[in-house]
């Protein structure tokens, strides 16, 4: 218990709800090891107006980034799916949309992630087992064989080759007939993370991060419905960080982005707005929850404050998120159910 609410837990208005008997333990904690209090009331708030939650779709967006959330639309489901081959995966597509996925999430094997071909000596017994091999245009145009590319999302997780892939999609499209600035979805491309938590990088740092916001300008130019990059959390948690390291890893790769992309010569309000986030959902549901929020709350005041946008959509931090594959056993698949259910309400 903080000092804060020592001090009014110990007034006489509150003794009421403070236990009479010797507790389960002597301090609830979060999985995060943030002390919880037996009761939150107004007294815990400083009553100005940027500490209360507000209206979603209102600064600084706490409660959310669209005034309805989910009851005007559902969000876009998607399926992390990718098969050994081109042709298996195309298979999987179809069968995901024709049952109800409104999007696709593109799982590419290890040797494509890293920049090898699949006849490469390199890729030797990694060659389709984590996700789908691409070594080529042609590779490309079979994954995506009969699915029409303006009527679907696709999400790519791909960072270090993220801009030759995301090249070889676009060329696919332009085959079917669709333009550029018909596509939507996104690309990881945050290669931050990959030294963090994830290895797979090729480049050093400096030209990956050229590559990021080259991948920026070109979205801003040609692709305004696509997220050139999803800045990932998800990885950082996976790898062992509590909630609160995950948001801070996480917006602070952000600040690098959003100053390399000034640093290359962009306004901030140019690409801000296709900026977008991608976040872990554990157990803790009440924090998990809060942990949303923080999130939205404070990446609305770093590019208001900090950065000086000055356009409402670039104060939006506009996210998706995966249940948390650490949180799972595969011996109890049932267990799974009801946990990623939990988490996907949080």
């Amino acid at each position: 218990m903080n000092d804060k609410s020592k001090s009014h837990w110990q007034t006489e208005r509150y003794q009421p709800f403070v236990a009479k008997r010797p507790e389960r333990q002597a301090q609830f904690e979060t999985l995060s090891n943030i002390p919880v209090d037996p009761l939150y009331t107004p007294d815990d708030l400083t009553g100005r107006y940027d500490e209360r939650l507000g209206y979603p779709s209102e600064y600084p967006f706490t409660r959310g980034v669209y005034p309805t959330m989910y009851r005007g639309r559902l969000w876009t489901m998607r399926q992390y799916a990718g098969f050994s081959t081109a042709e298996e995966s195309n298979r999987r597509y179809h069968y995901l949309l024709e049952r109800g996925t409104t999007g696709l999430s593109v799982a590419f094997d290890l040797p494509t992630q890293l920049g090898y071909d699949a006849d490469d000596p390199m890729a030797m017994g990694e060659v389709g087992k984590v996700g789908v091999s691409i070594s080529s245009l042609e590779d490309m145009e079979t994954l995506f064989r009969g699915i029409p590319l303006d009527k679907v999302s696709t999400s790519m997780t791909i960072n270090a080759p993220a801009a030759v892939l995301w090249a070889m999609y676009i060329a696919v499209a332009k085959q079917q007939g669709v333009a550029p600035e018909g596509l939507r979805g996104t690309i990881q491309n945050d290669i931050l993370k990959e030294y963090l938590a994830r290895g797979t990088y090729i480049f050093p740092p400096q030209p990956s991060m050229r590559l990021v916001t080259d991948t920026f300008a070109y979205a801003k130019a040609a692709l305004p419905k696509w997220n050139p990059i999803s800045i990932s959390g998800y990885h950082i948690r996976e790898a062992g960080a509590n909630a609160v390291q995950e948001v801070a890893f996480t917006l602070s790769d952000a600040i690098a982005y959003v100053e390399a992309a000034i640093n290359a010569g962009m306004d901030v309000d140019e690409f801000a707005g296709q900026l977008a986030f991608f976040f872990n959902a554990h157990n803790n549901f009440m924090e998990e929850v809060a942990k949303f929020r923080a999130a939205r709350r404070l990446w609305a005041t770093i590019m208001r404050e900090r950065f000086g946008a000055t356009q409402p959509r670039s104060w939006m931090l506009r996210f998706h998120t995966q249940t948390g594959g650490s949180t799972l056993t595969a011996q109890q698949p049932e267990n799974n159910i009801v946990r990623v259910a939990l988490q996907a309400l949080a």
